[in-house]
């Protein structure tokens, strides 16, 4: 029987004459989990066939939630697929993709991982839409030629859709080109380098000619170094460090040619580059002039003030029931209904800058503008603990991110104890020896502190949830000072099922509970809703007095998913947000991450998103007035990333107190124009190349092109404008470049846009 399945196997193998590619794409199937299924000796006669490129459910297998699955792909590999090839000694299997994590066994060895199994001690990670390239020693790794080789893949499903999909399996030799490795490293004097390593992952060594050229994609021009000789053996790559201005759009093209087979391999990368300047030395307010309690309600703020430390804030005509500290904490309580203005000064040694500050006290002034802050998720995920909390909320503050308004420092998932308490209360786990001391210590630096909970049994990682105990959850996050709420659905799906109730008042009964009792606390606590419930929490959430909801899947750090979280399922859905009341696209993807997936030793890798998409990503979270939350590892930010979340200008577009989210206005081929009003009324729009190819584009032209709706109006109040097309567009308006920080002119606003690229600007009308 298992002969015949493998000549039935070769046959759908397709050798394609050339290609030298031996693909697969039907493998025997069984759901469960019996580690003895990765043994290549198993009889696996009894299991049924399955379609690797499609995913199990989509194939009339159970959809099961949190359950495994396990493929046993059989494959012949001949000789002949080294015919020709440069590399003989190893072998690259390029395996589908998987949902939701998976192990790869190749005749009973491990041979890769993507995500992470929910029995690692790093706990469960999701690896959707990520490629499974794996290197494959011939002698090591206890391969088989012309014979019968067991690629065992376990799959853990935690929920809808699950098990392989995308592509075949395509076993292939490598090539010399996949030996170019590169990454930037910054060196300890500030100065930008890229480092060109040249290596092979193979037995046979290598010896040749490298060059380099850095071209700036601004104005075409190109640096070449001279010519070296070099000479590589696996184990010992070349080096080769590249200099450049990161103040500059840098492309770097390397190029290897082998000295006996005259092989040319070639790789390029774009640089990092750094659009926002630095800021001055003297005081600068880069925060949003008002911030909304509840009466009765604690008062945190941290005025965000840039410029060189020490610096000393006072207020001399501050309201009673306030107090300032001289390092610009605001704390108190007021206890009735009031708007309170008041100005506050910031001096250093460089000078002195003033900022007129309201604070707006009513039952509904929460979330006056979009959070802005970290989340522990994407970099640290069910590993975080008090103390990495700790050193992130440091980091905040020696970094600068705190001058710039980011002050809530939030816990994900993974802190809960693995039992409640006698009276039904909930403590955290032996990670945080003591919630409440780390949110003192948070309280006393003004930053403010958030933790996550489900209205369902458990978390999405296994831990306690709040069902059933929502008035006990609330009165302890009161107790510890908790600021913010993240309240995931996760479980709460099983209720649904149980109930056969999917209507959205199944979706608003679990919030409604824990909003009640989150607003009988007598501090503010920021409810922010997690992404599903129907999937469409912006229709509703506003009824939960929600104060911002997700819209969209979980983020990950490819363009694909940029692209479908903010351009797709941000579309539309402007109506729906409000002060107080803000759609969320999910948290930052930009920095030092996490997901399991690096070769690091702390399991952070940089982002994949290049430079340009990194740009896009920013422009567009604050176009939208998206929650500002960092998901990287603060700590080990570059200066490129300190760039991309500290100008203050681009931050100034999220926190805008007219609160009106962009929608798309324009759409041309692949360039897409978002755009929005401004409280000072003038416009902010972001230009976004969406395409495979670099745009020439004519700014004026799509600025003018846009609805008049969607103009600048001029100086005056903000009720008293008229919004009309300025005439003469560009005479009588004013374009600026926010990433820049400066105004263009006219010649400047021709301008090639790279792939996945944007330009941001902010219009006025003059009078």
């Amino acid at each position: 029987m298992k002969n015949l399945f493998i000549t039935a196997m070769m046959v759908l193998m397709g050798l394609q004459m050339g290609a030298q590619n031996v693909t697969v794409s039907q493998a025997k199937f069984q759901q469960g989990d019996d580690m003895n299924w990765a043994k290549p000796e198993m009889d696996d006669a009894t299991w049924n066939n399955i379609d690797i490129t499609k995913q199990w459910d989509k194939q009339g297998f159970p959809q099961n939630t949190r359950a495994y699955g396990w493929y046993r792909i059989h494959v012949n590999i001949p000789k002949s697929v080294f015919q020709g090839a440069d590399q003989q000694n190893a072998l690259v299997f390029n395996l589908p993709m998987v949902d939701d994590a998976d192990e790869c066994y190749l005749n009973g060895k491990l041979i890769g991982t993507t995500g992470r199994m929910p029995t690692n001690p790093a706990g469960f990670f999701c690896g959707v839409d990520v490629a499974q390239n794996f290197v494959v020693d011939v002698k090591k790794d206890g391969l088989r030629l012309d014979a019968d080789n067991v690629v065992a893949v376990r799959v853990y499903n935690r929920g809808g859709s699950g098990g392989l999909y995308n592509n075949p399996l395509i076993i292939s030799c490598p090539k010399a080109e996949e030996g170019l490795s590169m990454s930037l490293i910054e060196d300890s004097n500030g100065e930008s380098h890229c480092d060109v390593e040249i290596g092979t992952a193979y037995a046979s060594a290598t010896s040749g000619t490298f060059t380099v050229t850095l071209t700036d994609r601004e104005t075409g021009d190109k640096i070449n170094t001279l010519p070296r000789k070099l000479s590589i053996k696996r184990g010992k790559p070349a080096r080769i460090p590249v200099p450049y201005d990161k103040r500059k759009m840098c492309l770097l093209t390397a190029t290897y040619t082998d000295a006996k087979t005259g092989k040319v391999l070639t790789e390029s990368k774009q640089l990092k580059y750094v659009l926002t300047p630095v800021a001055p030395a003297t005081p600068r307010f880069n925060g949003a002039p008002v911030w909304g309690v509840r009466p009765g309600s604690p008062v945190i703020y941290r005025f965000p003030v840039s410029g060189e430390k020490p610096m000393k804030f006072t207020c001399s005509d501050l309201p009673a029931g306030l107090q300032l500290t001289e390092n610009g904490v605001l704390s108190g309580k007021i206890d009735k209904t009031a708007i309170l203005t008041f100005t506050v000064t910031a001096e250093n040694a460089k000078g002195k800058a003033q900022q007129e500050f309201t604070l707006k006290v009513g039952p509904d002034m929460i979330g006056q503008t979009p959070p802005m802050g970290w989340n522990s998720w994407n970099c640290w995920g069910l590993t975080v603990t008090q103390e990495k909390v700790m050193a992130s909320a440091q980091a905040l503050i020696d970094k600068g991110l705190a001058d710039y308004g980011y002050s809530y420092i939030n816990i994900d998932d993974g802190w809960e104890a693995p039992e409640r308490n006698l009276d039904g209360t909930l403590d955290a786990n032996q990670k945080f020896p003591s919630m409440k001391g780390l949110v003192d210590w948070l309280h006393e630096r003004g930053l403010k502190f958030g933790i996550y909970s489900t209205p369902g049994a458990t978390t999405c990682g296994g831990y306690l949830g709040s069902l059933g105990h929502e008035k006990e959850d609330a009165e302890v996050w009161n107790k510890w000072g908790v600021d913010y709420l993240k309240y995931d659905w996760c479980s709460y799906e099983n209720v649904r099922v149980q109930e056969n109730d999917y209507g959205f008042a199944s979706c608003l009964r679990p919030h409604l509970l824990m909003q009640k009792y989150l607003r009988q606390q007598p501090r503010d606590i920021f409810y922010s809703l997690g992404p599903l419930g129907g999937t469409q929490v912006h229709l509703w959430g506003v009824y939960c007095d929600g104060n911002s909801w997700r819209t969209a899947g979980d983020i990950n750090d490819t363009w694909k998913s940029i692209y479908n979280v903010g351009f797709r399922q941000q579309l539309g859905k402007s109506q729906y947000s409000s002060i107080g009341h803000w759609n969320d696209p999910d948290m930052l993807v930009v920095g030092k991450v996490g997901y399991g997936l690096g070769e690091n030793t702390n399991g952070l890798r940089e982002t994949r998103l290049t430079p340009d998409e990194q740009y896009t990503h920013i422009t567009l979270w604050t176009l939208v007035s998206s929650n500002l939350l960092i998901g990287c590892d603060i700590s080990q930010m570059d200066d490129f990333v300190l760039g991309l979340l500290c100008n203050n200008e681009v931050n100034a577009i999220d926190q805008d107190l007219l609160g009106k989210q962009a929608d798309r206005t324009l759409k041309e081929g692949d360039i897409e124009v978002w755009s929005r009003p401004l409280a000072d009324g003038a416009i902010a729009v972001g230009i976004f190349n969406t395409g495979e190819t670099d745009q020439q584009v004519d700014m004026k032209a799509l600025i003018s092109a846009l609805p008049s709706g969607q103009l600048p109006v001029g100086s005056g109040a903000i009720g008293e404008r008229k919004r009309r097309r300025p005439e003469g567009f560009g005479g009588g308006s004013t374009i600026r470049d926010l990433w820049r920080q400066k105004d263009l002119s006219p010649n400047e606003l021709n301008c090639t846009i790279p792939l996945h690229g944007c330009r941001y600007l902010k219009i006025t009308k003059e009078n």
